[in-house]
């Protein structure tokens, strides 16, 4: 079993978690080994998702895993703000339009992901603005590589992507979805990522909130590579 939550987020407080914590141990105890995505030490990714305090006794750290590990920082002078959208309708097009109309009035240059092909393309496009409906993994790399921020939503899959590279970014947890809400407020908290609701999303005010922001790199040494070992373990152990 593969999971980054060994601590389920109710949202209806700490007792409500921990009775949840206790059935979904005796689910994951029927498996022989339990990969938790993420480094077991100080400092970490996920805060409380994966360091409940006591963990399954067939629980494996197994590192981040991201598609774009190892690609290097690229420095472009043709930086942009990058806005990638992703999950579940209707408040993937809620931010959409949100962000549609905010991006509009910056004065710098935008590439905008939709993260939809059902999305329709806006009509009107200013010359500042870059549209993709959907891009590929091939084609997301340099755009994230030469983003000098990235503004997107709290799904852990992103925020492996964001420490592989090293970026900075705006996170805007997707209402009522509690995982992407903890991982929010824990790493603005942590002085990682800048984290703002969408219903107070003011992207102006963003940018300018973050320039006093510490956005602290994620040190996690080999978090990347730490799975190989893992997966070589296990195939030995077959």
């Amino acid at each position: 079993m593969m999971t980054h939550q060994l601590q389920v987020q109710s949202g209806m407080g700490e007792a409500v978690d921990h009775l949840i914590r206790k059935m979904h141990y005796k689910y994951i105890q029927r498996f022989r080994s339990c990969w938790v995505v993420d480094v077991e030490e100080v400092p970490n990714l996920s805060g409380k998702l994966a360091h409940p305090g006591t963990v399954p006794k067939n629980a494996q750290y197994v590192g981040l895993l991201s598609q774009i590990a190892g690609e290097a920082e690229l420095k472009s002078l043709d930086a942009h703000l990058l806005v990638l959208l992703s999950g579940p309708e209707p408040q993937r097009s809620i931010l959409s339009a949100i962000l549609w109309e905010q991006v509009k009035e910056y004065k710098g240059r935008v590439v905008f992901v939709e993260g939809s092909t059902y999305a329709e393309q806006p009509p009107n496009i200013p010359p500042h603005l870059e549209y993709h409906q959907q891009v590929t993994s091939r084609e997301l790399l340099p755009l994230m590589q030469q983003a000098w921020i990235v503004v997107c939503r709290s799904g852990y899959s992103t925020l492996m992507d964001l420490v592989a590279l090293n970026k900075k970014a705006i996170l805007i947890p997707t209402p009522g979805q509690t995982e992407q809400e903890y991982l929010g407020k824990h790493l603005h908290k942590e002085g990682v990522y800048y984290s703002v609701s969408q219903k107070r999303l003011n992207l102006e005010q963003a940018l300018q909130d973050i320039k006093l922001f510490p956005f602290r790199p994620v040190e996690l040494k080999e978090g990347h590579k730490q799975y190989v070992k893992v997966v070589e373990q296990w195939v030995k152990s077959l």
